[in-house]
């Protein structure tokens, strides 16, 4: 292909069942996406709700290579709509690169834009400043700090534990910058909060919901780095699931709960459970055997891949199917050393782990690799992932989601291309559209 236009035009030619919208999504997020400095925000004095950085980077780049998008953040989101290939409205996270083909920049009439090999392919809409950002806890500490917001406003973000105990290159998750974001904050001498205090949260919570006076924030997800030991010594279901007791206390049923934590035991399951949580993701990472021995080496260290997958199965039975669902890292499967190298080996790998969950009723979803320069996959894979590879994923997803009969899952708001709000994956966009009032998790 002689242009990246080539390429996407071409995948929109030979899968018409994948929606034109997610085409341009995926690449946006596997490649990310240049900001003219007419497309930044102003940060928290402006009127553009700003990136958040709410638990990695999701950047092709460290904060010193960034140029003014460090000092002056991009918007946390952007919405695609119209151009030449009448999109529909389309949420995508944004993940930043200077380097990248599609830049969004504001034209002669200070319309902004999405331009793909020079030319303007969409319009761009950028979240407005929400009014609870506009206040602060008593400790001065800003409510995006504390309780960021994503997905256009319907999830808060509370990373409750801004690092990870997997630490170092025999633990860490080799696609994760968790704990180098973290770091990257502190050297710039920006607000990072490593452990969140839990009457901040419940404040900055206090402070969305006054304000939020729509209702649009629907769902919280408390997540975080893997406990192995203590923090506050607390293990991590007692960790994680006080702050669920103290909100659902404070907030009952104000919003879905959800939390991200390793796939733990039984009776730590439960515990979440009973302390309010609604949804749970254990996190199975990438489903080849080999893959996820080489790529997830403390989880394997400290778990392995059978128990996990036998905790998410077993979870299940404590949360009901429909409630349990573990995201995947859409991409790696194809990451050197040693993933697969053509798009057919990765596609039957990862249909065969989806077909494995949805079986059980269980239906996971899955995050499009960034390539983080920080990371080891990062920096040996700059480019990701073949463009075709999410593409047929996404086909791969519906697919096995009819033949198990399985409706799109609770907490993500609604499905359909137009329509879904999640920002990181095109999984919802992919859906078909229905007319379901979101539900809880637990009606």
């Amino acid at each position: 292909m002689g242009s990246r236009t080539a390429l996407v035009e071409d995948l929109m030619e030979r899968f018409p069942q994948v929606p034109r919208e997610a085409v341009f999504k995926e690449d946006l997020l596997r490649g990310g996406v240049a900001f003219d400095p007419s497309a930044l925000s102003d940060n928290e004095g402006g009127e553009v709700k700003p990136k958040s950085y709410f638990i990695f980077s999701f950047d092709h780049g460290t904060l010193p290579e960034l140029g003014e998008a460090a000092l002056r953040r991009p918007p946390e989101e952007i919405i695609l709509t119209g151009g030449p290939y009448d999109l529909r409205r389309t949420v995508v996270s944004v993940r930043v690169n200077p380097a990248s083909p599609y830049r969004v920049a504001a034209d002669e009439h200070g319309v902004l834009g999405l331009y793909l090999d020079g030319k303007r392919i969409s319009d761009v809409g950028v979240p407005p400043m929400p009014e609870y950002y506009r206040h602060t806890l008593a400790s001065g500490k800003s409510v995006m700090e504390v309780a960021p917001t994503i997905q256009w406003g319907y999830l808060i973000y509370l990373t409750v534990f801004r690092v990870c105990q997997y630490f170092g290159a025999k633990e860490e998750c080799q696609y994760c910058d968790i704990n180098h974001n973290w770091r990257q904050h502190k050297a710039a001498g920006r607000p990072y909060t490593g452990v969140k205090d839990v009457e901040e949260v419940l404040e900055a919570l206090e402070i969305i919901d006054r304000y939020d006076t729509a209702k649009a924030s629907t769902a919280y997800t408390l997540t975080g780095g893997a406990i192995t030991k203590t923090v506050s010594g607390r293990d991590e279901a007692d960790f994680y699931g006080h702050y669920a007791k103290a909100i659902e206390e404070r907030f009952p049923g104000r919003w879905i709960g959800k939390v991200v934590a390793q796939a733990l035991p039984r009776d730590d399951v439960q515990r979440f459970k009973d302390y309010g949580v609604q949804i749970y993701h254990p996190n199975y990472e990438v489903w080849d055997e080999y893959l996820f021995k080489m790529y997830c080496p403390g989880k394997e260290r400290y778990v392995g891949r059978d128990v996990w997958h036998k905790r998410i199965l077993d979870s299940a039975e404590v949360f009901g199917a429909r409630n349990v669902i573990p995201n995947f890292v859409a991409g790696v499967e194809m990451a050197e050393p040693f993933g697969f190298t053509t798009v057919d080996e990765a596609i039957a790998s990862t249909t065969e782990g989806l077909r494995f969950f949805m079986s059980h009723g269980i239906t996971p979803r899955f995050t499009t690799w960034c390539p983080e320069p920080t990371t080891p996959l990062g920096r040996a894979n700059p480019q990701g992932a073949p463009l075709e590879y999410h593409i047929r994923l996404l086909q791969a997803y519906r697919r096995t989601m009819d033949e198990f009969g399985l409706a799109s899952p609770p907490g993500y708001g609604p499905p359909g291309p137009g329509r879904a709000v999640f920002s990181v994956s095109s999984f919802m966009d992919s859906l078909p559209a229905v007319d379901t009032v979101e539900e809880s998790a637990t009606a």
